[in-house]
């Protein structure tokens, strides 16, 4: 790992600690390391906690422990010690995210998801269209967290609900139990969504906006364009499914664990793509404390991104011989798409092979 690599490792911790409040800053545009000094620990050291500290009004400390935190485990780092006034000080290794990669494959779509809790939620929606199709995406989010999930709606179900996949499983009478969903309302019903939309692009507009902003309805839902994140997204998951076939066409398969990088060194794409995948499973139980479903949306989007410009160096170019590293770049990309489907699965929104 370069300090490239590290810099912008520590930046996408400082993202989520903002993303999840546990920060309330501004997000540097980037983020120093620089070799540790004498008195540290590690390889690699950054100030950024410090830099952090008065504008979150928190000790620098405490500001170093919440990154810690979110460092923990991520691809290439073996250790993150706080030393001194705040200082995160790194130890590497030579980890180049097979582990990471290999689970993913393993586990397919149910990555990020966890068993039967014994929890129990009963999550209650305001009779509209947006709530009806936040609750259904809260249902599924916390089944993928193990919670038992019985959704309910103040007042009574509109069928057309079902055009778009929400349908509550019990209804009950006014004021016996706390609405909890109820994000902003849009200006139309179930039946003209589907048919302005089609089901996807109508979930994607209701819940990749917070609830309490406007849900994002226009044409732009329907192009088919870079400047449309539900596009980019799908479009993402196709190019991973497309490189796993045309590699077979070529006559190799993805290997996990492969190296897919000189020992010692990591492609700033790959490792940026890894601590996305690497975040999965904190996102999807994030937005299920949250009942949040736009959190997922948002992540997804980052993967899709990530993975647009990883996707290059995937396949062998010109006389090329596919070799280790290539069987390990096509892993990588085949993990990427699989997170993809997976958390689309988790907003109701299928995931094409092919765009």
């Amino acid at each position: 790992m370069t300090p490239a690599d590290l810099s912008l490792t520590v930046l996408h911790a400082v993202r989520r600690a903002v993303d999840e409040g546990a920060l309330r800053v501004d997000v540097p545009a980037r983020v120093k390391v620089e070799r540790a000094r004498p008195g540290g620990t590690g390889e690699y050291a950054s100030s950024v906690a410090l830099g952090l500290a008065r504008p979150a009004g928190l000790d620098a400390r405490d500001v170093a422990a919440i990154l810690r935190e979110r460092l923990q485990g991520s691809p290439g780092v073996r250790a993150v010690d706080i030393t001194g006034p705040g200082f995160l000080n790194f130890t590497l290794d030579g980890d180049s995210g097979r582990e990471l990669v290999r689970e993913i494959l393993r586990q397919g779509e149910a990555y990020g998801r966890r068993g039967p809790t014994g929890d129990v939620a009963q999550p209650v929606h305001r009779a509209d269209v947006r709530a009806a199709v936040t609750a259904d995406a809260v249902r599924r989010i916390l089944a993928s967290q193990g919670t038992l999930v019985r959704v309910a709606c103040e007042d009574a179900a509109d069928p057309d609900w079902a055009l778009l996949g929400a349908r509550p499983e019990a209804e009950h009478a006014r004021g016996r139990l706390t609405t909890d969903i109820v994000p902003l309302p849009v200006p139309f019903g179930a039946a003209e969504l589907h048919r302005r939309f089609g089901r996807d692009a109508a979930r994607w507009g209701l819940l990749s906006a917070a609830g309490h902003d406007h849900a994002p309805l226009g044409d732009e839902l329907l192009r088919q364009h870079e400047d449309n994140p539900l596009f980019r997204v799908r479009y993402a998951h196709s190019r991973a499914r497309a490189l796993v076939r045309n590699a077979e066409r070529l006559g190799f398969r993805p290997e996990p664990d492969e190296p897919a990088a000189p020992a010692g060194s990591v492609d700033p794409s790959a490792s940026e793509l890894l601590a996305l995948l690497r975040d999965h499973p904190d996102v999807l139980a994030s937005a299920a404390r949250h009942r949040a479903p736009d959190r997922v949306a948002r992540h997804l989007e980052a993967v899709a991104d990530a993975l647009l410009t990883y996707q290059h160096g995937v396949l062998p170019l010109g006389d090329e011989k596919p070799s280790a590293a290539h069987r390990a770049r096509l892993a990588l990309a085949e993990a990427a798409g699989t997170v993809l489907a997976g958390g689309l699965s988790l907003l109701g929104i299928s995931a094409p092979d092919q765009i």
